[in-house]
């Protein structure tokens, strides 16, 4: 036994996370660790790895106690954690953040040598990178960084949460080999994973949490014949009715475009929200983006995929007034907006959410939704608000009817009072999509909406971005590595490759452009198909 946890409970401030959990693991074993956002997994990793003390219950690691020992002392017993999102220190560069991650070799500088070549030999495109700041890097590439951060320090015990966080396909196809691999020369792992598919296709063995409690623990291949958690976790893969989500390669509701230029018969009789031309940009040596160009259609819902650092998010940034491109032009409805800044880009109608949910921590859902409306009241004036004067108290009014049907929409009617601080990373992320909406935006940016959240939630993603189109009556401009979530939702793809368009098309085009599946996609189904249906 490498490790054993006896009733653990743990808690954020007054908030009970984990009710009495029991997990024993053996030496060698490949656990896959599951369950809704909010089911206290990230937590139970935190408190194995000395980040949270528990309040109660005992955690051992080879036989010794370890729930009262600092992070550090367990780190340098072996364990190693892959945070969810966050990993790295931004400020510094790669090469400093792989050189911090050596604090616990006392050997030789050729064993460090090595293992450092080890970590690049696994994540090459960080050698591509190996002199910029951490935060400058793409999502995708920040959480190879921290996952090669991890393998540095040689762990007996390899903790991960979200293995594919932000990871075009083909990277989460050969990080399943890396993980298979350090796991058959001898390290125990213990991954929590949203996608079902991903997940037991890598691990033998699987946890389900649900409530801060285990509800199953066994083989993997039994939780196919548990439908009372798949249904709880995932979403039946069969679709009852045509109006649930479908995963094809057309679109439910939507009638994909006959002509992806303005010149088609189709695409000319629709109006142009968003357009860019010719948009490039240079981080120093680096071609970030060279010559882009596409049009967004009033109404349509636009996918744009690629390999990490292709150059997506860089684009949506520029889109968005936070970098300005060295040659180019950005237009938003008819108007020229390459110089705008992003509060005046957001007041003429653009929306965006965030790889990283930037939000008030201290903060509750509720208040936070509310400080995204504050552009709507009518009445601002603090006197009027504490004597309650009529415009006053008729603006709150609405602004708390606006909060409720925001929250309802996005699924977090039962959060409102709970803080920041306190959810998930999927709900976060939800709560950073409501405030986006708070803005009533005509042309919206998603940056991989459905990163961190559980199978379930990005099933029903689709159906909820479908619903923001047609209810709020904006364009959707979205990044997704979900290949079965863009083919529901997108009238069109757009793919990138070291920051120059590779291909447009119907999802079904581009998918299979011999191109794309050999930068993208990659050959591992697991890691292509994330959600959809159940493949054991």
């Amino acid at each position: 036994m490498i490790l054993s946890c006896k009733d653990i409970h743990a808690s954020y401030g007054q908030s009970q996370i984990l009710f009495g959990v029991d997990l024993d693991v053996s030496q060698g074993e490949l656990i896959a660790l599951l369950g809704v956002n909010g089911a206290g997994k990230s937590t139970l990793l935190r408190t194995i790895c000395g980040l949270m003390r528990p309040s109660q219950g005992q955690i051992h690691y080879l036989g010794s106690p370890i729930h009262g020992n600092q992070p550090e002392s367990i780190a340098k017993l072996g364990i190693s954690m892959v945070p969810g999102g966050q990993g790295v220190f931004p400020t510094l560069s790669v090469e400093d953040n792989l050189r911090i991650a050596q604090w616990q070799i006392r050997k030789s500088l050729t064993d460090k040598k090595a293992r450092l070549d080890y970590a690049l030999t696994v994540f090459p495109a960080l050698s591509n990178r190996y002199k910029q700041l951490a935060g400058n890097l793409s999502g995708g590439e920040q959480q190879m960084l921290a996952l090669a951060q991890s393998l540095i320090t040689a762990p007996k015990l390899l903790l991960i949460d979200e293995l594919s966080l932000g990871l075009a396909p083909i990277v989460v196809g050969s990080l399943i080999q890396v993980v298979r691999s350090v796991n058959e020369y001898g390290t125990t792992v213990i991954l929590v994973e949203q996608s079902l598919n991903l997940a037991l296709e890598l691990c033998n063995r699987a946890i389900f949490m649900e409530k801060g409690t285990v509800r199953f623990d066994g083989p993997s291949f039994e939780l196919k014949h548990r439908p009372d958690l798949l249904r709880s976790v995932f979403l039946d893969s069969k679709p009852s009715s045509t109006k649930d989500l479908s995963y094809s390669s057309e679109p439910y509701g939507v009638a994909p475009l006959a002509n992806n230029t303005s010149g088609g018969s189709n695409g000319s009789s629709r109006r142009f929200v968003l357009e860019t031309r010719n948009i490039s940009i240079r981080f120093g040596a680096i071609l970030a983006l060279q010559d882009i160009n596409f049009i967004l259609h009033d109404g349509e819902i636009m996918s744009i995929i690629g390999a990490n650092g292709a150059g997506k998010t860089t684009l949506f940034d520029i889109i968005s007034g936070f970098l300005k491109p060295d040659s180019g032009r950005v237009i938003l409805n008819s108007k020229n907006v390459t110089r705008w800044s992003p509060a005046r880009r957001a007041l003429f109608g653009l929306g965006r959410s965030f790889q990283d949910a930037l939000l008030f921590s201290s903060l509750t859902v509720e208040e936070t939704i509310k400080i995204a409306l504050d552009r709507h009241l009518l009445s601002k004036d603090p006197i009027s608000l504490s004597f309650g004067f009529p415009q006053a108290r008729f603006s709150e009014r609405e602004s708390t009817e606006k909060c409720s049907w925001l929250m309802s929409i996005t699924g977090l009617e039962n959060f409102g009072n709970k803080f920041l601080s306190e959810l998930s990373t999927g709900t976060r992320r939800m709560v950073d999509l409501a405030c986006s909406l708070a803005h009533d935006p005509n042309v919206l940016l998603l940056d991989e909406p459905a990163a961190g959240i559980a199978q379930k939630e990005t099933e029903a993603l689709g159906p909820l971005i479908r619903r923001i189109r047609d209810e709020v009556g904006t364009s959707i401009l979205i990044i997704e590595h979900d290949i079965p979530l863009i083919r529901a939702i997108s009238d069109r793809v757009m793919a990138l490759e070291l920051g120059q368009v590779l291909t447009t098309g119907t999802t079904d085009e581009v998918t299979s452009d011999p191109r794309v599946v050999a930068s993208y996609l990659g050959a591992e189904l697991s890691a292509i198909n994330r959600s959809g249906e159940v493949s054991l």
